[in-house]
């Protein structure tokens, strides 16, 4: 079994709290309160930004320019996602350009710039795997529900799509490629994401707007 694929298994427990938070299981059947969904657009978005820049220094610290690319490539997937946020943010009039960070925010950003800027591609790869196999996996599993149409519906396509697949199973290569055979930091490193993750949902569906 593959490293990333190990991961994804001893957290599985951690997937299935994000699967049936309040907050996704609203997005399923469209429940879920817009001030909520606009809290998490505008810390998602901050969030996102973050995350795009590990990506580039990952992939300056990347050994082969191959890979260097591939990181390349999954940053812009993270300007598809802010696109996809900035449609929400017009149709709904959040501002997501001046987004004061919740605390479950900014645990996770600090958490994910301090691993780019303090480690190698290897550790780094594997703080970021969790948050795109997540979200491919979430989008998969509630579009196999067959929800009727509603307004979170493009949420649902766009994380159940074959190009976030892709895009997680490029990352999950270069974990498998710079952090096998590591020590427990790579598995401690991906829990702690996973628990981010989890706590990210929580924090949108507790938020009071």
């Amino acid at each position: 079994m593959s490293l990333s694929k190990q991961l994804w298994n001893e957290n599985r427990e951690l997937a299935l709290a994000s699967l049936h938070n309040p907050f996704v299981q609203g997005i399923l059947d469209g429940s879920l309160a817009k001030g909520k969904f606009s809290y998490y657009v505008s810390q998602d978005s901050f969030f996102l930004k973050a995350f795009a820049r590990a990506y580039i220094i990952a992939g300056a610290k990347a050994p082969d320019w191959e890979d260097f690319i591939k990181l390349h490539k999954l940053a812009e997937g993270v300007l598809g996602e802010l696109k996809l946020h900035g449609k929400y943010a017009q149709e709904w009039g959040v501002n997501v350009e001046k987004v004061k960070p919740a605390a479950a925010t900014r645990r996770y950003t600090d958490f994910v710039m301090a691993t780019a800027w303090g480690h190698d591609t290897g550790l780094t790869v594997t703080a970021l795997t969790p948050c795109m196999r997540l979200y491919a996996w979430l989008g998969q599993e509630l579009a196999a529900k067959n929800p009727s149409e509603h307004g979170y519906s493009d949420w649902i396509r766009t994380y159940s799509s074959h190009e976030i697949e892709e895009l997680a199973c490029d990352l999950e290569a270069l974990v498998d490629k710079y952090a096998d055979g590591r020590d427990d930091l790579v598995a401690a490193t991906y829990r702690y994401a996973m628990e981010c993750e989890r706590d990210f949902f929580q924090a949108a569906f507790d938020s009071a707007i």
